[in-house]
């Protein structure tokens, strides 16, 4: 059990080198013991027998030596300051052991022991702040508390009790791996991930952070020449602004983060805060901001690992256009339905492909993608091997996907060599076995460090991951990526009408805020009496909506508070002491500035647009289709604020009733491009207004047709910290 508090306990930010944790040039466990069952016991063993070449000091006041080497009775009794010290004793203890390693000016701790935040107690809560206040007053960086250390693969240095590195120590590779959680972190990431062939640089199981965060580690790893690629396995984030900091770098080095995080749904968020105390955020959000900073999110820990055998090569397609090519016609029929469902594409093979292959395999005809060469691939290997070439230089095609089922190992080396010397990202579907060799299996190709797959599904997923980061490093590399600030926005008018308002404003209030960003807004006056209100109505023409005006009716509809297509003055009249008796009856207390007479809007698409303020990523704009049934319909984009218009447009994009801003049903197509604009305005009026500005409705928003642009018909807006 692990807890990760909010960011406001968090340690500044402070960015360490944390080469001497991984790799220090010498170390002290305090509780160590000779107890092989002991957890200090169990982690002192993994300590000297990981092959580290430094020094090691076992530091226990009961014990003179520990497998041949002196045991301290504290350390002050040490010959020199260690650069990393590890604590196991007990939790009254851990702040004694902290004030030596103060006095002695150790840089890195690591606090094996428990009963901090991860308790809920406010014991617990406390003692984990100050382990967060010493830190940063002593000037140590801390990992834990209630963690299992680190795994240094490339030095040979391992601070951990986990039986996953028993035995000899595995070769080196290029994955880091970041995790909350020990065992899972350790076991059902870093370990499983050897098994199938890959090599792991780095493993951190970080715990409670009260100092040192998972993102501390990710930046760790991404900036190590050893790592090409960090897998993270987490159950919240702190600093949503660091994230921003680590995604940016990752696409400036071309270094892929794959995450997997807890708490998506609501059992599972129930789960991961009885488990660790963390307040999972908003899933939605966390989904839709990973896929903003070019982070590759799965839902499970193999889809980590599996992941993690094609990015680590770093190369990115330019395109979703892909090919397979099979001994047999079902293996094609799968890999296509696969591939779809990813959202790649199978392009028809241009003509001079369909003429190379025509040399190759007469009489077939006209060749489709995926390719079945049942003929071609038995027992005609370089014929194969030819085929694959022609299909991979196609320009139509981005990734290619050679599929194999049982052969010959040389056959199965043939295809591994295409897969290492392709020009373009390829990966290889092996669904058999090995004829000649039983004893050979994927696992000596993913050792080799050539991307093999048993199955379609993490085929297909690790290319689609591929081609998102290739998008992302582009975005990023043509200073697409970064936000530009739209012009004529009136931060200062807009700030001291804001000001001059109560906690909640008005829909009238906050309409005229947002006509300063330039929002359009129907255009409408504020009646007091029932003959003002047919006054005004008379003098905006033909039929008029009639709203009530007070801060304290944000919901409209669900008061009766409004009336719709109005017309006659007898009835502006009636329908303005229909709105002010349902308001009051709705809310006695509530103040009543009087009533809005606004025009009808045209007819259109309705949509929402809005601001959330997130506890971890700061303010949120939110995109949705529903008017009214949005919180039934739950059709929503999120993205941080602010955005580029590219993102925008991928919010529309992503909802399910996107197709009814392209025209449906003989309607006509709206005007997508006004709603790109107003989303991008949000999202700066979000970012501006991030310290003043709780929340933020623009719902409905008619969507008129092609050219015609949209219309602010309601909104509301609330102020942070504000009392009434």
């Amino acid at each position: 059990m692990i807890c990760v508090l909010p960011n406001n306990v968090a340690s500044p930010a402070i960015e360490t080198d944390l080469t001497r944790l991984f790799a220090p040039r010498s170390a002290a466990l305090v509780g160590a013991t000779d107890n092989p069952t002991s957890f200090g016991g169990r982690v002192f063993r993994q300590m000297t027998g990981f092959g580290f070449p430094g020094r090691i000091y076992p530091v226990n006041p009961r014990l003179k030596e520990i497998h041949g080497l002196a045991c301290y009775p504290s350390l002050k009794d040490l010959p020199e300051t260690p650069d990393h010290v590890g604590i196991i004793v007990s939790t009254d203890r851990v702040f004694d052991v902290l004030d030596d390693c103060a006095a002695l000016g150790v840089r890195f701790v690591t606090v094996f022991s428990a009963g901090f935040s991860e308790t809920g107690t406010p014991e617990g809560l406390d003692r984990q702040a100050r382990l967060g206040a010493l830190a940063r007053r002593a000037g140590i960086r801390i990992m834990g508390p209630n963690c299992n250390g680190v795994v240094n693969f490339v030095d040979g240095f391992a601070m951990t009790s986990t039986a996953a590195i028993k035995g000899q120590r595995a070769p080196a590779g290029n994955v880091g791996v970041v995790s909350h959680s020990g065992g899972l972190g350790q076991i059902n990431v870093m370990w499983r991930a050897q098994e199938i062939g890959l090599g792991i640089s780095y493993e951190a199981s970080c715990g409670n952070e009260a100092d040192l965060d998972a993102l501390d580690f990710v930046r760790f790893m991404l900036r190590s020449d050893t790592t090409d690629i960090v897998l993270m396995a987490i159950e919240s984030i702190k600093d949503g602004a660091k994230l921003k900091e680590i995604a940016h770098e990752a696409a400036e080095r071309e270094k892929p983060i794959v995450v997997l995080k807890f708490g998506r749904t609501e059992a599972g968020s129930r789960a991961a805060a009885s488990h660790t105390g963390a307040v999972a955020g908003d899933d939605d959000i966390y989904d839709a901001v990973f896929r903003q900073y070019g982070l590759i999110r799965v839902h499970e820990c193999n889809e980590l690992y599996e992941t993690a055998v094609l990015l680590r090569k770093r190369r990115w397609p330019r395109g979703r256009g892909a090919a397979a090519v099979a001994p047999t016609g079902g293996n094609i029929v799968q890999v296509a339905d696969v591939g779809a469902s990813f959202g790649l594409s199978w392009p028809a093979y241009s003509a001079e492909t369909q003429a190379a292959l025509a040399q190759l395999l007469p009489g077939y005809g006209k060749v489709s993608n995926p390719t079945d060469m049942t003929s071609l691939a038995t027992g005609r290997q370089e014929l194969y091997r030819q085929a694959l070439n022609a299909i991979a230089a196609d320009p139509g095609v981005d990734v290619v996907v050679p599929i194999f089922a049982s052969v010959a190992k040389a056959d199965l080396q043939r295809g591994a060599d295409f897969v290492a010397r392709c020009e373009k990202l390829a990966a290889m579907l092996w669904v058999g076995g090995c004829t000649d060799d039983p004893s050979f299996t994927p696992k000596d190709f993913v050792k080799a460090g050539i991307p093999v797959y048993r199955d379609a599904t993490p085929c297909m997923r690790a290319v689609r991951a591929a081609i998102d980061i290739g998008d992302h490093v582009r975005m990023h590399k043509s200073g697409r990526a970064t936000p530009e600030r739209p012009a004529h926005l009136d931060f200062q008018t807009a700030l001291a009408r804001l000001r001059a308002c109560a906690r909640k404003l008005t829909e009238r209030e906050a309409k005229q805020l947002l006509a300063g960003y330039g929002f359009p807004v129907a255009r409408e006056m504020l009646a007091s009496t029932p003959e003002q209100a047919a006054s005004l109505a008379r003098e905006i023409g033909g039929e008029v909506a009639l709203k009530i005006d007070s801060p304290d009716v944000a919901h409209k509809t669900e008061a009766g508070a409004i009336r719709l297509g109005v017309q006659g003055e007898e009835a502006v009249r009636e329908a303005y002491a229909q709105i002010v008796e349902a308001a009051r009856r709705y809310a006695p207390h509530a103040q009543i500035n009087g009533v809005l007479v606004q025009e009808m809007a045209p007819a259109g698409v309705e949509m929402m647009l809005g601001v959330i303020r997130d506890p971890v990523f700061g303010p949120v704009v939110a995109a949705g289709l529903g008017g009214i049934h949005v919180e039934v319909l739950k059709d929503i984009a999120y993205r941080a604020a602010p955005v580029t218009r590219e993102e925008a447009d991928a919010m529309l994009n992503e909802l399910r009733g996107a197709k009814l801003l392209d025209g449906v049903r003989g309607m006509a197509a709206r005007d997508k491009d006004a709603v790109i604009d107003l989303i991008v305005r949000l999202s700066w009026f979000a970012h501006d207004f991030r310290e003043e500005v709780a929340e933020l409705d623009i719902n409905p928003l008619i969507v008129l047709e092609r050219g015609a642009g949209a219309r602010v018909v309601d909104a509301l807006i609330v102020r942070t910290g504000i009392q009434q």
